[in-house]
This record gives structure tokens, C-alpha cells and sequence, in this order.
């Protein structure tokens, strides 16, 4: 049963025409071209606990990511390759530094795909032609991630510190030489802790190459501090049309890089949303706790994955408006909410009675679009949810 669904239209439009880029196949997940922009993270587990490992993966999953890295920093870590990549649920990018060997061992262990930095892989150069025919050979995609902390000493002593231009300047450099063995199955970033820094490597980039691109600010620092500076990078580059995989690096686990990440997606129109709460940041116009009631709200509609805007509102000025524009909302004013449902009200209750409404209204119009709701609370305090 479809639901007229109470989003203006224009939130369907791009926000931006997409860069034209050659697409790769990353596993499962294409990844440039018209592809859509897609989620990555990376796990924090020693990759050799396998168990551990796949644990993350699967959280990961769940919350939306798709695409991992896994680190590659010994030979336990190789050796364990070939049973991450073969049980997850999402491709599987072995992330190298250091040791050429283990692009090999990630190769024949089945990942999607190899992450390489040119700044730090000794005599790497050499083996460019033997590591491009086996992973054309195997399918398998190179990025080549260039990082300002790992930048090859020589560009350093060229431009004096990690410029915009030495950044791509590695990074084209290395393309190059895998170019020379007809290999172009390759997507690029160029990360950087400052955003100004990154935005403008990204910029230049994307007018010198066609490869499709992966965003990330490496090092963005705790959560509020990394949030903000992802969010304003990957802004200012997606309205322009530039990326085609994300990674939100945060000081925290990495199940809320992924939530970032999908959020600032849908934020910008770019992923199907998911449930968003409208909320007004109260002022003395507010009759009501709107803080509290739109925590409670959405604590209640935990894990409750359908597109729905719902609207908590404080006070008679924008409430009634935006409650309107929702697919459900509550209006709130001298002890009692006006509900709505897709534009119109449809009863009053008192305060004590909002939260409660506004769940179960949502619930049911989760129902209405095909999607099974168990009443009962799962661990998390929300209601599981199982499409039909």
C-alpha cells in the first residue's frame, strides 16, 4: 500500500550533476560513475581475531555501511583475509602499508578490494607491474589513498609541507605508473585533517583524472570535532558533485562513523532518508519540554527504519507549519499537542500523552507502507522491524 508521504518534492532532486567518473566494482558495490554515493568504515578489531573481527563487520553492516576496510599490519592479519572476506556480509578493502607482500596475500584471500599509500610502501614502485597484473587478473581494485601524515619525503622537500597539489601530485604519480601496465581499475583519495586543505586537493583532482573518488578528513578528531569537519568537507565536495565513497574518520567506534556518514547522505538528498526528527531548538516561546519530548520520540522509534519526518514542535509560531510539512507532528502549547498526519490534524492530547501518540501513529504508518512492526521493545528501547 504506497502512503502519500507529506516530503516536498524537491528533497528527491540531486543536489548537484556528479562529477563524470569511470565506474569500478568494489565486490558487490559499484562505485562511481552513476553508481550512489556509499558508505565505508573501517574496523577497530586486531584483524587476526577473526571472530572479532567479523563481529564489527556485521555491527557495521547493520548500521548501514557498505564497505569495509580491514587493517593488514602482519602476517596473522594476512593469514585471517581469507575467512573475513568470505564470510561478510559487505566487500572487504585490506588496507596495506609498509609490506607489498600482503597485497598479494590480499588478493588471494578474496578481498574486494587492496588500499595502498605511496607515501609509505618501500620499493613499492618496483612492484607495481607484478601487483597490477594479478589484481587485474583476480578483479580486484587498487585505491591508492594518499594521506597528508604519510606523504612520500620527496614530494615534502618539494612543496615544503602537505599542499593540496603534493597531495595530488602522489596521488596521480602512483596512478601513472600502474596506467603504464593498462591497469585503471583504481580509485583515489587524497585526505587531509584540515577540510580547506582537503577540499581544494579534491577539487584539483577532480579536474585531472576520471577515476572515481573516495572522501575522507583522516585524523578529524573526537566525535563533535570530526562530525563538523566531515560534514563541512563532504558538504561543500558533494554539492559540487565530486565523490563517490565516504569515510567519516572519527576518535570514537565505528559504528557512529557510519551513522555520520549515512546522515550527512541523506541530509543532501543523496540516500534514501531514513527516519528524521524535525525538532525546534525551544526558546521562550516554548510551553512544553521540547528537548525531553523529541528524545523521548525518537529513543521510542529506535531501529524503526522507514522514511518518515517526524515534527516535535514547542510553540504555536512554526509548529503548526512544520508539523503540517511532516508525515507526522505534534504542535505543542499550553499543556496539550496538536497531532498531525500527513497535513492534517487529526486529534489533541495532552502533554503527558504526546510521546505516546506520536509513536504509535508512526508505528502505524509504518505498517501502511508494508513494513512489520513487533510492538514488543528489543534491547535497544525501540521496536524491531521486519519488512515483509
Amino acid at each position: 500500500m504506497s502512503v502519500d508521504l507529506g516530503i516536498p518534492a524537491v528533497r528527491n532532486r540531486p543536489i548537484a550533476t556528479r562529477r563524470v567518473s569511470r565506474q569500478i566494482m568494489v565486490g558487490s558495490v559499484p562505485v562511481g560513475g552513476d553508481a550512489p554515493v556509499s558508505v565505508q568504515s573501517m574496523t577497530t578489531t586486531l584483524t587476526a581475531d577473526v571472530n572479532s573481527t567479523l563481529q564489527q563487520i556485521a555491527e557495521l553492516t547493520a548500521a548501514g555501511c557498505q564497505i569495509v576496510r580491514v587493517a593488514v599490519p602482519s602476517q596473522d592479519d594476512a593469514d585471517a583475509l581469507p575467512a573475513i572476506a568470505r564470510k561478510s556480509q559487505i566487500p572487504v578493502i585490506a588496507d596495506i602499508h609498509f609490506q607489498p607482500k600482503y597485497v598479494f596475500a590480499a588478493i588471494e584471500a578474496g578481498c574486494a578490494a587492496v588500499r595502498v599509500n605511496p607515501g609509505n610502501i618501500k620499493k613499492f614502485d618496483d612492484k607495481v607491474g607484478e601487483i597490477a597484473r594479478a589484481a587485474s587478473d583476480a578483479g580486484v581494485p587498487i585505491r591508492i589513498g594518499v594521506n597528508a601524515g604519510s606523504l612520500d619525503p620527496r614530494l615534502l622537500a618539494k612543496y615544503g609541507k602537505a599542499t593540496p597539489e603534493a597531495l595530488v601530485e602522489s596521488a596521480l604519480w602512483e596512478c601513472s605508473l600502474f596506467e603504464e601496465h593498462g591497469f585503471r581499475d583504481i580509485k583515489i583519495s587524497v585526505k587531509h585533517n584540515d577540510p580547506v586543505v582537503m577540499i581544494q586537493a579534491y577539487r584539483l583532482l577532480a579536474e585531472r583524472c576520471d577515476y572515481p573518488l573516495h572522501l575522507g578528513v583522516t585524523e578529524a578528531g573526537p566525535a563533535f570535532q570530526g562530525t563538523i569537519k566531515s560534514a563541512v568537507a563532504f558538504g561543500a565536495l558533494l554539492a559540487e558533485g565530486i565523490g563517490d565513497t565516504i569515510r567519516v574518520s572519527l576518535s570514537a567506534p565505528p559504528v557512529e562513523e557510519v551513522k555520520v556518514g549515512a546522515q550527512i547522505l541523506e541530509s543532501l538528498g543523496l540516500r534514501e532518508r531514513g527516519l528524521e526528527i524535525v525538532s525546534c531548538p525551544s526558546c521562550g516561546r516554548a510551553q512544553v519540554d521540547v528537548y525531553t519530548l523529541a528524545e523521548q520520540v525518537q529513543a521510542g522509534l529506535a531501529g524503526l527504519k522507514v522514511p518518515l519526518r517526524v515534527a516535535v514542535m514547542g510553540c504555536v509560531v512554526n509548529g503548526p507549519g512544520e508539523a503540517r510539512e511532516a508525515d507526522l507532528g505534534v504542535a505543542s502549547g499550553n499543556g496539550k499537542g496538536q497531532i498531525f498526519v500527513r497535513g492534517e490534524v487529526i486529534k489533541t492530547v495532552p502533554e503527558s500523552q504526546i510521546v505516546e501518540t506520536l509513536i504509535e501513529e508512526a508505528l502505524r504508518l509504518a505498517e501502511e507502507m508494508g513494513v512489520e512492526v513487533d510492538l514488543d521493545d528489543d534491547e535497544a528501547g525501540g521496536p524491531e522491524v521486519v519488512v515483509r
